[in-house]
């Protein structure tokens, strides 16, 4: 399942929304779990592949065919 360009771009600037809060708050500051969301954002924007879609797709069912 690909991700449309438009879904794609979103991901990215809400990677780079998170990541610009990551470090107004400070490296040293910030949680690690903090950059898993946006290394999946980056993930699904470059690849067009949105691992957290699939997962929640196998867990609750999927209505596409």
């Amino acid at each position: 399942m690909k991700a449309p360009t438009a879904m794609r771009v979103w991901f990215l600037v809400f990677a780079v929304i998170i990541f610009v809060g990551i470090y107004l708050t400070g490296f040293s500051n910030a949680h690690w779990f903090l950059y898993l969301p946006v290394i999946g954002m980056v993930f699904a924007a470059v690849t067009g592949i949105c691992p957290s879609q699939i997962a929640i797709n196998k867990i609750f069912g999927s209505k596409e065919k």
